[in-house]
């Protein structure tokens, strides 16, 4: 079983893009659950989302103790011990201005997603677009089963604004010439 553990704040759509890539693994043939965790709901509170996607029925509906990836929409919501909740063979992706040296551990993919959200979006609302770093990373989801999620669970404007974004973000994955 695959999971990913996302890191946001409310209003971030940390538990919209979880189910997104429930449903992005879905559409490949796989069974996904998707859920989200948080204290007091208001906007801005720190919240977790879990996405489990699974080749046979998702049975286990609890809190992800060890990820295969972990996702964090706002680098101040990392902490150091976030290495630690990995699996073997885990990676962190995190949206954020510094480089991946910053956070010192090699499992971290560091992204400035925000800035390009904005050119797209007018805001810096990275929940979907930082999907193309986990679509460079994994070969169970792409970027067809991405925008069909998109397409079915976002209203037509936003989606495509959003999937404009995603193709954006994997574009400047394709054309870096060094690691991230």
């Amino acid at each position: 079983m695959k999971e990913i553990t996302w890191f946001g704040r409310g209003g971030q759509g940390a538990f919209t893009a979880s189910r997104i890539l429930g449903a992005a693994a879905m559409t490949k043939g796989y069974k996904s659950i998707a859920f989200p965790s948080f204290g007091p709901e208001r906007r801005g509170a720190p919240i977790r989302a879990f996405t489990k996607i699974s080749a046979g029925p998702v049975t286990d509906r609890s809190v992800i103790e060890k990820s295969d990836y972990i996702i964090v929409l706002d680098d101040t919501l990392y902490d150091e011990k976030m290495p630690k909740l990995l699996k073997e063979g885990g990676r962190i992706l995190i949206n954020t201005l510094k480089p991946a040296s910053f956070f010192k551990d090699e499992r971290v993919l560091a992204k400035d997603i925000s800035t390009i959200a904005v050119k797209h979006l007018k805001r810096p609302i990275v929940n979907i677009a930082i999907l193309g770093l986990l679509i460079d990373l994994d070969k169970d989801i792409d970027l067809e089963s991405v925008i069909s999620a998109v397409n079915g669970y976002i209203s037509p404007k936003i989606a495509e604004k959003n999937i404009d974004l995603l193709k954006e973000v994997i574009e400047s994955l394709n054309n870096q010439t060094t690691e991230f």
